[in-house]
C-alpha cells in the first residue's frame, strides 16, 4: 500500500465485495446443492455436551416429568436421548456463532 494501490489486481469498484474478495485471492465460485430427501426433524426441549480433545458431541431430547412412584416420593425428571451431533472444534465454533 506503499504505492496507494492495494493490490496489483485491477478490480472494477462496482463488483461486490464478494467477489472482489475471490478475484484477488484466486478462488473459484462453487456451487453448493443440499440433498435434503434423508432428513429428518427431531424436537429437543433439552441438551447435554459432552467432548473429547478432537469433538464436540451434542445430545438432544425430551425432559419427562415423571409422577413419583410411590406416594411420599419426588416427581422424577428423566431426560430422553433421541439424536447424538458430533462436531468438530471448528464447526462448533461456527454453529456457536451462528447462535449468538
Amino acid at each position: 500500500m506503499a504505492n496507494g494501490k492495494d493490490n496489483d489486481a485491477e478490480v472494477p469498484a462496482d463488483k461486490p465485495v464478494e467477489e472482489q474478495a475471490r478475484q484477488q485471492t484466486g478462488q473459484q465460485q462453487v456451487r453448493v446443492r443440499l440433498d435434503e430427501r434423508n432428513m429428518t426433524t427431531s424436537y429437543a426441549n433439552a441438551f447435554r455436551t459432552n467432548g473429547t480433545a478432537e469433538e464436540v458431541m451434542l445430545d438432544f431430547g425430551l425432559n419427562l416429568v415423571g409422577p413419583p412412584s410411590r406416594e411420599g416420593d419426588k416427581a422424577e425428571i428423566v431426560f430422553r436421548v433421541n439424536d447424538r451431533v458430533i462436531l468438530n472444534y471448528y464447526s462448533a465454533k461456527r454453529l456457536a456463532l451462528t447462535l449468538s
